[in-house]
């Protein structure tokens, strides 16, 4: 019996060990299987967004961000450098005019005191009772009572004037010490807009000049157009049918593809490309323009070629920041490379209600409007609706 006792235990020395280091082997392949799973998450992420940002649209609205936000920071940070410095000069010019009145009443009442000093201080009561008759003595009772008051209030002047050129330079040293510190940070500031503009700028030139670029950019901007064509397909917000006029004519929203389509120019600028097939100046290569683009400059207000239901509102490749407006009977108007919009998805919008603000977001070199007119989806040309 104690023999079997022995072997068992024997035994367990043996396992128990075994045991416990298969335990810790499990334990760290499951660790190492956890770590490399998210690991793996974590570059598919990676190469995901990698390749969001090599698209074209992507990268340039990654810099217009970058830029906009800088210049927003910059000229923040300039204002309040401007505020700092325009209140330096008001407190040093009024810094001037209360020293120099200073100066004024602070030698006046030297020269009083100096006559005192010389001619000694005269008795107000050998005044009084020097006086020949009773209207003498209230003459010069009166007399004494204004030089007693011209006096006090000329002291009273003089002291309050300490205290508020006391107060201007405090202020004074304590702006200058803001304004440094701000000049430096609107500086820094300036050099960080500076390189993202240069950064922006860059890409721009690229898809100028760059055939390679230029082609990534077309292709993303054809893309982009099939993107509309489904979005209008698949858009749930139509206009209601107006109600036949008395003349049998069409109601507002069905426009028709006419050279008296009713609508409006979105913006009042030269035409910088035109609808259809164009030239590419460097390259000499063929590309479909699916619109009119229309030159503007940051921030002029887009307005709606005609009254219509949005059916979107917000970013499309290429495109940029969009506003898309349903008229009804097929026709749908397209505008493109705002900087900010106005309007939002089912809101009902009149003719000439502004809806964006001219911008260059998306595929774009400058800013400007690029209007589309799309019939059943098919970009057509938007003159004959204009």
């Amino acid at each position: 019996m104690r023999k079997l006792i022995a072997i068992l235990m024997a035994i367990n020395i043996f396992i128990i060990p075994l045991v416990t280091e298969a335990d810790e082997t499990e334990e760290l392949e499951n660790k190492k299987a956890n770590i490399d799973a998210k690991a793996e998450k974590a570059k598919q992420k990676s190469d995901e967004l990698w390749e969001k940002i090599e698209s074209i649209s992507e990268q340039k609205r990654y810099l217009d961000e970058e830029a906009d936000a800088a210049v927003a920071d910059y000229e923040e940070k300039q204002a309040a450098l401007d505020e700092t410095l325009a209140r330096i000069e008001e407190n040093e010019e009024k810094l001037q005019a209360v020293e120099k009145d200073y100066n004024q009443k602070h030698g006046v009442l030297m020269v009083r005191v100096r006559d005192i000093y010389i001619n000694g201080q005269i008795s107000y009561l050998d005044v009084l009772f020097g006086s020949k008759d009773l209207n003498d003595f209230f003459t010069r009772m009166d007399l004494l009572k204004r030089i007693i008051k011209q006096d006090y209030a000329l002291v009273q002047a003089i002291i309050k004037q300490q205290g508020e050129i006391k107060a201007v330079r405090k202020q004074l040293e304590a702006d200058q010490l803001v304004q440094e510190e701000l000049a430096a940070k609107a500086e820094e500031a300036k050099e960080i807009k500076l390189a993202k503009v240069a950064r922006k700028q860059e890409l721009i030139d690229k898809m100028q000049n760059d055939k390679a670029v230029y082609d990534r950019q077309y292709d993303e901007m054809m893309a982009a157009s099939e993107q509309v064509a489904k979005l209008i397909q698949q858009s749930k917000y139509k206009p209601p049918p107006s109600p036949p006029s008395s003349s049998g004519s069409s109601g507002s929203y069905n426009a028709t593809p006419s050279s008296s389509g009713g609508m409006i120019w979105p913006i009042s600028g030269p035409i910088t490309s035109p609808f259809g097939w164009r030239t590419h100046p460097i390259f000499g290569s063929q590309r479909f323009h699916s619109g009119l683009d229309i030159g503007g400059d940051y921030g002029m207000e887009i307005h709606a070629a005609k009254a219509g239901v949005v059916s979107h509102a917000g970013w499309i490749g290429g495109y940029g920041n969009t506003v898309m407006i349903d008229h009804g009977g097929g026709i749908v108007t397209l505008y493109g490379h705002n900087q900010s919009l106005n309007v939002s998805v089912g809101q009902q919008v009149s003719q000439g209600q502004v809806i964006a603000f001219c911008g260059s977001t998306g595929n774009s070199t400058g800013p400007h409007c690029h209007f589309e007119v799309r019939l059943n989806g098919e970009p057509v040309s938007p003159y004959n609706y204009l």
